[in-house]
């Protein structure tokens, strides 16, 4: 559950928002206005009459924050359930201050990532009001915010306006930091996508506690299957979804002290395998690359950590490097008071061993002047050298200021050089890589290489059967063309010599239509003869018919009485004809 001085941070900024005047008071009007909007989001049941009950004794204008704050805790804060939307809180009291103090400039971020750097000011922010950020907390969101974005530090830039802010104060309250971020001092010449999507990292990992997200592979539990989903690491448990607009959510994994993360070979076709294992269940899950694969177990691995070890909830999140740094300037500050005060006290005894010298020259004063010389030579060189041991450790302890100073350009020169170190470790981590791809890329091409030389010498081999084939070929068709030269040339003259004997059989079709003309005619003529004689024989004789003597040969008979030719004559007529039409289809 949200903490009540993180809920109280955005509720001071609407409150401020409120006090047009600028004298630290609201009227009650909109006091009841937001109480009604805290209590709208914050769901709790709102008493209309609480807020007139609890300022019936002061009706004399508008009310502080030292008399608005008894109300909020015991009417509103003392009433908070766990189910409220705490980014809902933020948007209405940004709604409520951010037009007065960010409208009229021309900033390089939009509205929404505004309201993402001033969530996250209000997380990084001390429980003191007004709220501010210190050097440290600054440097933490500045390297946090570049290495989303994939740049590099630039110690010397920040060193600059580390200098120029200490001259006149040091720290930034939030419209201040807006105003950093988006006027691009430390992202000049970065594209605004990017300066985005790296606000948006950081204010998913340290205001929603969203350490990771992304899409990975997931398999089932039932049907073994793999699925694509979109994964968000959180401290205590990681949620998987659908898609990324985290509409559909498929499942949870709780992440307690008794759970492990661990790296799986590549099986079933699947590479970068990695498993949480839990104690009621595993998970296996497959990365993009193998890169995501340890940012992922890293990840993971680290939540388990902080869970193992606990730390308080509710306080702002402090960079490593600004711990470790104040940690050893401290150190380093009490060991040159240890050597001070050591020094002091070494000061201290001299200047008693001193004096008690001293005294003891003026009791032996009273001796012989020869003794009381020699003594007093001797002293005079003891003092002489207790002088000197003085000069020296006045000298040491300088020393020792000029080493406090060398240490701390040593600290940071020496975290510069992780940083480099980090950056070559990322860059030849990077190279290596890109080798391993490459050499892949190699293998992947001699091995093409040597498929094609191998299918050319094939095709080398088919191309010089197929040109003996087509020699083969040509040989047997300049043969057969010298053949069917030879056949052309008999078929010519057959043709020539059918054509001849088709001119003779045309002229024998001539001469036989010629005599068939004359037959035909003799036959007309006979017809009438035999017509008109048997019209005669009919007239004057009536149906008698006259017997003739014949020959042996049978009459043919036509209905009109014997024929005019024979049956030898008709054949032989018959026989002529058809070897007449025989001849004129051969001619055709």
């Amino acid at each position: 559950m949200i903490s009540r001085d993180e809920i109280l941070k955005p509720i001071w900024y609407a409150f401020t928002a409120l006090d047009v005047d600028r004298n630290g008071k609201v009227s009650k009007s909109q006091l009841k206005v937001l109480s009604y909007n805290l209590c709208t989001i914050l769901r709790i049941p709102h008493n209309t009459s609480a807020l007139e009950e609890h300022f019936k004794d002061d009706d004399e204008g508008p009310v502080s924050t030292q008399g608005y704050m008894p109300y909020l805790n015991m009417c509103i804060l003392n009433k908070i359930q766990a189910n409220f939307d705490f980014n809902e809180l933020n948007k209405m009291c940004w709604t409520l201050s951010a037009p007065k103090h960010i409208s009229g400039k021309h900033l390089l971020i939009s509205g929404a990532e505004a309201f993402k750097v001033w969530c996250i000011f209000n997380y990084l922010s001390e429980d003191k009001y007004p709220l501010q950020i210190v050097i440290e907390e600054l440097e933490y969101f500045l390297r946090k915010l570049l290495a989303a974005m994939g740049c590099s530090w630039n110690e010397d830039r920040f060193e600059d306006y580390k200098m120029q802010l200490s001259a006149k104060k040091k720290h930034l309250n939030a419209w201040e930091l807006i105003e950093l971020i988006g006027m691009g001092h430390f992202t000049k010449g970065i594209n605004p996508q990017t300066l985005s999507m790296g606000i948006n990292e950081v204010y998913q990992e340290l205001v929603m506690d969203v350490i990771k997200q992304g899409y990975m592979m997931k398999k089932g539990h039932k049907r073994k299957n793999w699925t694509e989903r979109w994964f968000e690491l959180h401290l205590n448990y990681m949620s998987y979804y659908v898609s990324e607009d985290l509409l559909e959510q498929k499942g949870c994994i709780s992440l307690d002290r008794n759970c492990c993360v661990e790296s799986l070979p590549d099986k079933d076709g699947k590479k970068n395998l990695f498993i949480i294992k839990c104690v009621e269940k595993s998970f296996e899950i497959s990365a993009s690359d193998k890169k995501t694969k340890q940012e992922w177990i890293q990840a993971i691995q680290d939540c388990i950590v902080r869970i193992r070890q606990p730390e308080r909830r509710g306080v702002a999140l402090r960079s490593v490097f600004a711990s470790e740094l104040r940690n050893r300037l401290k150190a380093e500050k009490e060991a040159m008071e240890n050597r001070m005060r050591q020094l002091q006290l070494a000061n201290e005894s001299k200047q008693a061993q001193l004096e008690a010298m001293t005294k003891k020259l003026q009791e032996a004063s009273v001796r012989g002047d020869l003794e009381e010389q020699r003594r007093l030579q001797t002293q005079i060189e003891l003092l002489d050298q207790y002088r000197r041991d003085l000069e020296q450790e006045k000298m040491a302890r300088m020393q020792m200021e000029e080493q406090v100073v060398e240490k701390a350009n040593e600290v940071e020169q020496y975290w510069q050089r992780m940083q480099e170190l980090e950056e070559m470790y990322r860059q030849l981590k990077k190279a290596l890589d890109d080798e391993r791809q490459a050499k892949e890329d190699e293998e992947a091409l001699s091995k093409l290489q040597a498929r094609l030389l191998q299918e050319e010498a094939s095709k080398r081999l088919e191309l010089e059967q197929i040109h003996l084939q087509q020699q083969e070929i040509l040989t047997q068709s300049q043969k057969e063309k010298q053949e069917l030269e030879r056949e052309r040339a008999e078929k010519e003259r057959a043709l020539q010599a059918a054509q001849e004997q088709l001119e003779i059989l045309r002229r024998q079709r001539e001469g036989a239509q010629e005599e068939y003309e004359v037959v035909t005619k003799k036959l007309e003529r006979a017809t009438n003869k035999t017509k008109t004689w048997k019209h005669k024989v009919f007239n004057h004789e009536g149906l008698l018919q006259i017997i003739q003597p014949g020959n042996k040969c049978p009459t043919r008979m036509t209905n009109w009485g014997p024929a005019a030719f024979t049956e030898t004559e008709l054949d032989e007529m018959e026989r002529i004809w058809q070897e007449n039409k025989n001849r004129s289809h051969d001619g055709q």
